[in-house]
């Protein structure tokens, strides 16, 4: 236990008055979006137009319903779909915890894809537009993921191991939701940040969406390399996590989209 580092108590309950309790976990999810927003409707308005400000703003509901549907859909179909499938009431109690990034993915291209056609969008050019803040909204769930010891890593006898008040063995483990938290997070809207403020790659309709899919891809199966598979699950046929086979579709893709965005270049 010598060099292990002492895990932060954060209480994960920030304001508590009694039924109602607002936690980091909901603010994460808040300030994503609003950040997010914000962001998105600076570039989509950005040379080449690919929205109004307005139509971003307008998009944003349609952003939360398909992050909370998505997400907590993506984590009864892709986790535990055996045990909702006996007590599918449970599947409503988003409350209780269980979301998937990659069902809330699943449910933003969803939302995406019908306010477009709504509105008569163009599909490609706003994804990238709303891809570039993205990372911003991982960085602070992961960091919620800390804060609420859950999610923690494999063990390790490292020099900045943590005990994890949450860990039944208490064995030192990597803080693999910060790893999650700069690459997913920090290096991955820094890339995106500098690709999507130059209107070349702006105008390649596609490639920032299909930049995001790769560049979460990369980083979600590395930062699994770290991460303790979960309990129910473990590892999958050839040592894959469950995250880094949803992954591997999300890469697909996210290439696909990179290779083909010049055919798509609006001029």
């Amino acid at each position: 236990m010598l060099g292990v580092v002492p895990f932060p108590l954060i209480d994960p309950v920030l304001v508590e008055l009694g039924p109602f309790a607002i936690r980091w976990y909901a603010l994460a999810y808040i300030a994503g979006l609003v950040i997010g927003w914000r962001i998105a409707r600076r570039l989509a308005v950005a040379p080449p137009q690919a929205a109004t400000r307005e139509q971003v703003d307008d998009f944003l509901t349609w952003a939360v319903l398909g992050v909370i549907i998505g997400g907590r859909l993506g984590y009864v179909l892709f986790y535990l779909p055996g045990y909702y499938l006996a007590h599918p009431l449970e599947a409503l109690m988003v409350w209780k915890g269980g979301m998937s990034f990659h069902g809330g993915m699943l449910g933003v291209v969803a939302a995406t894809l019908g306010f477009c056609r709504r509105r008569g969008i163009d599909f490609f050019a706003f994804v990238d537009r709303i891809a570039v803040p993205t990372p911003i909204g991982l960085c602070l769930g992961r960091l919620a993921n800390f804060v609420n010891a859950e999610l923690w890593g494999r063990p390790w006898d490292g020099p900045w191991a943590m005990v994890f008040p949450t860990d039944p063995d208490r064995l030192p483990r990597h803080p693999s939701q910060l790893y999650q938290a700069g690459l997913e997070g920090l290096a991955l809207f820094a890339v995106m940040l500098w690709f999507g403020r130059q209107e070349r790659w702006r105008a390649r309709r596609g490639f920032l969406g299909g930049l995001f899919l790769a560049g979460y891809a990369v980083a979600r199966m590395t930062g699994e390399l770290f991460r303790q598979p979960d309990a129910f699950l473990g590892f999958l046929p050839g040592g894959l996590t469950m995250g880094q086979a949803l992954s591997l579709p999300m890469l697909a893709v996210g290439l696909w989209a990179i290779a083909t965005s010049k055919n798509r270049s609006t001029r």
